[in-house]
């Protein structure tokens, strides 16, 4: 019978039956168990670094060089380990690496809480009760940190150089600058030509901005995007021209809900039901003929009652784009609902956090959850998008 046998069975006599003391003996003897073959392996992982055992004689001009002690967080307890040293300082154990304090689990447990948008306070409180042990806030800071190496390699990743359609909108998000305010995240998604959904890209600033489209819409040519068949954007002024800058073979739907909005706040409250239903009956056509048929029936209507609704209309170009594409997809670009349900989710999500202390903790929340997005759409055709060859998308007739 060995010693760690031995030891359970001599604490489940001492404490008659007491679970709850038996239960931290057993997690204090696993603990401290683990601790010593931990320590054990170090020392042989060093023997096999130096290539020669404690004590032998050795031509090696690297030798032992003492120990140094740490402190190493797991889930059954804080380990005191005493990581072996060589001269030269070129060991660097593959089980416990430099400047790691924490074991993968516990570090993997407090990026999952980070990631369904708990708070540090709330991590630390959640991980006490898991594991039994207090981190520090700025434990769990530190350890979140490792998500900033994602949102760099996030933000310059290779694009694809064609994509079917690319959504545009921005949400806001609570962040310090020296006092909280809400700042805009300019975010896009694309299509790809198989169909696929990723979130290609984002900027915060503090309000939602044509300039900063502009300066996205360019990062993405620098990352390789070269060709998109069709933009989906919510009509904020300037956003439009900044797209026909950089990419001027695009072509380009206003949202339409975001029209028909528009169109409501302008009319009388006891009316906003009934204009809304007839704006919505003229992009419900099936033909791009038959909705420019009703759209001068609508403006005929309402024109005189509300003159800059009509105008508004009227001078608008890129209210039926959508009609160019398959008949599949038309519900899918003629709004921006498919991003918009995205910046719904994420915002729900960040409304448990306050507010940021600043943009780096911003940033690695957000594309915490762009990173969650694109992995579960990956291998996801959207609805509708299935088969479209890339001269039908390009207008080009296919070949």
């Amino acid at each position: 019978m060995n010693y760690f046998t031995t030891t359970l069975l001599r604490s489940l006599i001492s404490n008659d039956n007491n679970l709850p003391a038996f239960e931290q003996v057993v997690s204090e003897l696993f603990r401290s168990e683990l601790e010593n073959a931990i320590n054990d392996i170090l020392k042989s992982e060093l023997t096999v670094f130096l290539d020669y055992e404690k004590y032998d004689r050795s031509e090696n001009s690297n030798s032992r060089n003492g120990y140094y002690n740490r402190d190493y967080n797991t889930k059954y307890g804080v380990l005191n380990l005493r990581i072996p040293r060589d001269r030269q300082g070129d060991f660097d154990s593959p089980l416990v690496p430099k400047y790691q304090r924490n074991d993968l689990a516990t570090t993997n447990t407090v990026i999952d809480l980070f990631n369904s948008g708990m708070t540090n306070s709330d991590i630390v409180k959640t991980v006490e009760s898991i594991y039994g042990r207090k981190y520090s806030r700025q434990t769990v800071s530190n350890i979140t940190k490792e998500i900033v190496a994602h949102v760099e390699a996030f933000k310059n990743r290779p694009l694809n150089k064609q994509y079917a359609v690319v959504y545009t909108d921005a949400t806001v998000i609570p962040l310090r600058r020296d006092t909280v305010s809400k700042e805009a995240v300019h975010i896009a998604i694309g299509v790809t030509l198989e169909g696929t959904k990723e979130i290609l890209g984002y900027s915060i600033a503090p309000t939602e901005s044509a300039t900063t489209w502009r300066e996205l819409f360019e990062e993405f040519k620098k990352r390789g995007m070269e060709e998109v068949a069709l933009f989906c954007t919510d009509g904020l002024t300037g956003v439009e021209n900044a797209i026909e800058d950089t990419f001027p073979m695009a072509k380009i739907q206003r949202c339409l809900v975001h029209v028909s909005r528009n169109i409501v706040a302008k009319a009388r409250v006891k009316e906003r039901s009934e204009i809304a239903q007839d704006f919505k009956r003229v992009y419900n056509c099936e033909t791009e003929k038959a909705a420019s048929e009703a759209l001068k029936e609508f403006t005929s209507k309402w024109g005189k009652k509300y003159p800059k609704v009509a105008k508004s209309l009227e001078e608008n170009s890129n209210l039926f784009t959508f009609y160019l594409f398959p008949e599949s997809v038309r519900k899918s670009i003629y709004t921006t609902n498919l991003i918009e349900g995205f910046n719904k989710q994420l915002k729900r999500k960040i409304k448990a956090k306050e507010q940021f202390p600043n943009e780096e903790a911003a940033e690695k929340y957000i594309v915490s959850q762009f990173e969650q997005y694109n992995q579960k759409f990956m291998n996801h055709t959207h609805k509708g998008f299935k088969g479209i060859s890339y001269e039908r998308w390009f207008l080009l007739g296919d070949k």
